[in-house]
């Protein structure tokens, strides 16, 4: 039986100011992606198909793979610093569960207020516990990618399709010049064709 109940939004020594969302590239060819996945199962295959149509379709050049060990804490200080240094851009996911999603948004704001233009993935089911978290940050409405729950349970190529739903509204938000696209969600847009022309 649970003593107490933890609250995945409350972090100390976690805040960062409002107003920090990175200023966005105006494509993504010739970039390099940073692609940090936690430990939720499919977490990473979900990132790595996200990295392979990025490549692909949109020109990326280079993929830098990184995952945390702990689903309920930001990524290490070292580890996002890596993360800064290597990269243009970075795909923070998949928040499948409550505590996850509110630590994906948190990383994501980490990186924007490092001058990095960062997209978060996160499960519809948890859009509260995200919202709360953007908001806790002083970023309310800080526009992430939706995707239907659960991610976890997913084959192969459900995962691979669930990937390509999400890319243009990825996409949106990574290269849109105010960094504020909204977080309308993947789970709505039908499956595209990723022209290279649009990024």
């Amino acid at each position: 039986m649970f003593e107490a109940m933890i609250d995945p939004t409350a972090r100390v020594g976690t805040t960062t100011s409002a107003g920090v969302r990175a200023v966005r590239p105006a494509r993504l060819r010739g970039l390099t992606v940073g692609l940090l996945a936690n430990t939720k199962k499919n977490a990473e295959a979900f990132l790595d198909a996200v990295g392979e149509l990025l490549t692909h379709e949109y020109g990326v050049t280079g993929v830098v793979r990184r995952k945390k060990l702990n689903i309920a804490q930001p990524a290490p200080a070292e580890m996002a610093g890596e993360l800064v240094e290597s990269c243009d851009v970075v795909v923070v996911g998949v928040g499948d569960c409550g505590s996850c999603s509110a630590s994906a948004i948190a990383d994501g704001l980490v990186f924007e207020a490092a001058g990095l233009p960062a997209v978060v993935i996160c499960s519809e089911a948890f859009t509260a516990t995200a919202d709360a978290m953007a908001a806790l940050k002083g970023e309310p409405g800080y526009g992430y990618v939706r995707t239907p729950h659960p991610v976890a349970p997913l084959g192969p190529e459900e995962v691979q399709e669930r990937a390509r739903t999400a890319l243009p509204e990825l996409v949106g938000i990574l290269t849109a010049a105010s960094g504020t696209a909204g977080s309308s969600g993947a789970s709505g847009a039908s499956g595209a064709s990723g022209s290279t022309a649009a990024a």
